[in-house]
């Protein structure tokens, strides 16, 4: 708008254009990142005044492709032994022993765990989809006893005041900053050097099934 004077919505393909070169290869050029948020920008621009991403011919960004960070089998078990909480192990032992995600694992409610067929329903997971997944007998043993001590009634994990205000969701539940707090809380006092987020250990529980 400042480039041109005007709305993006009044430019023609050429002037986009000519403005995402000059963003490009004018001397102090931003970020790569810039580049692709600029573009970005336009298409919900677009998206939110109703024109079709044709309407400006917008360069595609290629996304790039970077591995995931695995953690060894070793490495999973010491995060394990090194969680102080049993709600902290259960939790990893779900997202790692279920290659659940943050939210599926935040959702999982007592009615969804089956001990007798040893099965946990996954409702409506990525893609609005259910799904069944196994639960060992070590920790069907572990969620038995949380549950006993934790005196969950509805969802398995319950929201608790943390520190800097990883606490709770307005649901009740254990709110994903909670997740994310306990998970880097627990990597670090395990003296992982590796980044481990909450979907490292999805990533690991997949990569072990493959290795097996």
């Amino acid at each position: 708008m400042l480039h041109f004077g005007k709305i993006p919505t009044e430019l023609d393909p050429e002037q986009v254009h000519d403005y995402l070169f000059f963003l490009q290869k004018k001397s102090k050029s931003p970020s790569q990142s810039y580049f692709k948020h600029t573009v970005y920008g336009l298409r919900f621009l677009l998206k939110s005044e109703g024109f079709p991403y044709e309407f400006l011919r917008l360069p595609s960004i290629k996304y790039e492709k970077k591995l995931p960070v695995v953690l060894s089998k070793e490495e999973v078990w010491a995060m394990l032994q090194s969680a102080t909480l049993l709600k902290h192990r259960i939790l990893i032992g779900l997202l790692y022993g279920c290659g659940l995600r943050c939210m599926e694992a935040r959702s999982v409610r007592l009615q969804d765990l089956d001990f007798d067929r040893k099965q946990l329903k996954v409702v409506q997971g990525k893609g609005k989809k259910d799904r069944y997944v196994p639960l060992s007998e070590h920790l069907i043993q572990g969620l038995k006893k949380y549950i006993e001590s934790a005196k969950a009634k509805d969802y398995l994990f319950n929201g608790q005041p943390l520190p800097n205000g990883a606490g709770g969701d307005f649901d009740n539940r254990y709110s994903q900053r909670g997740v994310q707090w306990a998970i880097k809380q627990v990597a670090a006092a395990t003296g992982v050097k590796k980044k481990v987020q909450v979907h490292t250990l999805r990533h690991s529980y997949a990569t072990h099934l493959l290795e097996l």
